[in-house]
């Protein structure tokens, strides 16, 4: 691989070399029919030309070869005797000694000048991918999205293929296609490696894959692995050229960590990795706690159904309120479990709903019918208009928000109050209303209402509730592209619940088609 690449350089130099002379001759050629045209004989200066073109074009090697056959082309046609490599007049041997000097060092001068145009050039960009990678940051949204601009900002300055692994986890239950790049076993044994800090993460390390490219493998940042650790395809590269890219790759990463360190990005990781395994071990243990009494508790409300219709014991009113109990209890365990399943549906999974065209009249009857026995002696008011337009949505998750908001107008209000129901359609949107004569809303409960396992510190102590109904209810009626809002004029005034949900335009125009019949 080596032998390959010296000869591939070689050829290099040798094309510039060919360049060269192919220059060097032509300025000759030039030079001599100028010569006998206008009968000047000192023109050497001249080849300075093709010293400063090959040096910034090809390298000081080119260049010093030009400055030599520049020399040799000066002492044969232009500095008498004419066609020989003798030099007559010893002031024109210090003159072309002090050409071939000043060649040099033009050479010198105009190879440098390259080397610094690129690096600033190079610096310019280094400068305009960091701004855009400080940008990104700034908007990203989650840690995928951190280590997603990461990767890209990385990529895009070394341009070769960059894979960032977040963890040893990561890396080690990597099947070898990561990001779209098939990363060798070795490389991701050394990532899994530095990751769980077994290696030292701060010296980048070069690796070579199953198919002879030479792989880097280091740590974002030698502060914290929290950034992650990247592995880079440098190709089939020779080891010079693996090491200078080994140092640019270092000069990117320090420009990248600075910016990820000044905007707090590891703390904010750590937190939102944090949170992450916070929700989902809490997701897992409700999941889990719901299904296992859903069985036991499903036998209970068998038994109390049983044991509520025998009439030996109907007849004894102390065993058929305890009976009575026990049914009502156990409806509002399943209740609250039904409440536990549908949070841990809509943060695992989210609520996908099935939609189909339905009457929002029969949507509210069978809510109220479920939560008959919550809602007690309170007077139902119904105002809903018989010509109500169907509406395409998810009826079963309408109806559970129904079910939640009813059992909060129910769970909030004296048990001889009213509780009243409206529905309306007006400019393509169906409003259903929930007003109860219970205990109002603060101006801090009504901010807070809509997020998950909030109660109010008024209700802690006298109500039973886990906080989740009205956040599962606006899941649920956001689903259906609708909103859900409340007001209250205040403390002990009342709360209105506001449903608004979509209305098809052919609902629309079929209702008024049969109105004007």
């Amino acid at each position: 691989m080596s032998q390959m690449f010296t000869v591939q350089r070689m050829r290099k130099e040798l094309r510039g070399i060919a360049f060269t002379l192919g220059l060097v001759a032509l300025i000759t050629c030039a030079l001599f029919f100028f010569q006998r045209e206008s009968g000047i004989t000192h023109g050497s200066v001249i080849y300075l030309v093709p010293v400063v073109i090959a040096a910034v074009s090809w390298g000081i090697v080119s260049a010093i070869i030009a400055a030599c056959f520049g020399v040799v082309a000066s002492a044969f046609f232009f500095y008498p005797p004419l066609y020989t490599f003798t030099i007559a007049d010893p002031r024109e041997a210090i003159n072309l000694t002090l050409f071939i000097f000043v060649a040099i060092v033009i050479s010198q001068l105009a190879s440098r000048l390259k080397t610094q145009a690129e690096l600033a050039r190079q610096r310019e960009i280094d400068v305009r991918d960091l701004y855009a990678f400080s940008r990104r940051l700034a908007v990203a949204f989650d840690v995928s999205d951190i280590h997603s601009a990461i990767e890209d900002h990385l990529a895009s300055a070394v341009e070769r293929k960059v894979v960032l692994f977040a963890s040893a986890r990561e890396a080690s239950t990597s099947t070898g296609r990561h990001a779209g790049v098939l990363v060798p076993q070795n490389v991701r044994e050394t990532v899994a490696a530095i990751a769980s800090g077994s290696l030292n993460p701060t010296a980048g390390l070069t690796l070579t894959g199953e198919r002879g490219e030479v792989w880097l493998v280091q740590a974002v940042s030698p502060k914290s692995l929290e950034f992650g650790v990247i592995a880079i395809n440098f190709g089939h590269v020779t080891d010079d050229r693996a090491n200078d890219m080994r140092v640019r790759v270092g000069a990117v990463l320090a420009d990248a960590t600075a910016t990820l360190e000044r905007l707090g990005v590891a703390h904010a990781i750590s937190e939102a990795r944090m949170r992450a395994q916070t929700d989902q071990l809490r997701e897992a243990l409700i999941g889990s706690v719901s299904h296992e009494l859903r069985t036991p508790l499903a036998s209970i409300m068998g038994a109390a159904t049983v044991l509520g219709g025998v009439p030996a014991l109907a007849g004894d009113p102390k065993l058929k309120a305890l009976i009575h109990d026990v049914h009502d209890e156990a409806l509002r365990l399943n209740h609250d479990i039904q409440n536990l399943l549908d949070a841990s549906r809509i943060s695992s999974e989210g609520v996908k709903p099935h939609n189909e065209w339905a009457d929002v009249s029969d949507i509210i009857n069978a809510a109220v019918e479920r939560c008959r026995n919550r809602i007690g002696k309170r007077r139902l008011v119904f105002d809903i208009p018989p010509d109500l337009p169907l509406v395409h949505i998810d009826p079963v998750l309408v109806q559970q928000a129904l079910v939640q908001t009813f059992d909060n107008a129910a769970k909030y209000s004296p048990a001889d109050s009213t509780v009243t129901i409206t529905a309306r359609t007006e400019a393509q949107r169906m409003t259903i209303r929930v007003a109860d004569q219970g205990a109002g809303l603060t101006a801090q409960e009504k901010a807070q209402m809509w997020d998950r396992f909030f109660r109010g510190g008024r209700h802690v102590a006298t109500t039973k509730g886990s906080g989740l109904g009205l956040w599962i209810a606006s899941a649920f009626i956001a689903a259906n592209g609708g909103n859900i809002t409340a007001d209250s004029a205040g403390a002990g005034e009342g709360t209105a619940i506001q449903i608004e949900l979509p209305v098809a335009l052919a609902a629309v125009s079929m209702m008024e088609s049969e109105t004007d019949e």
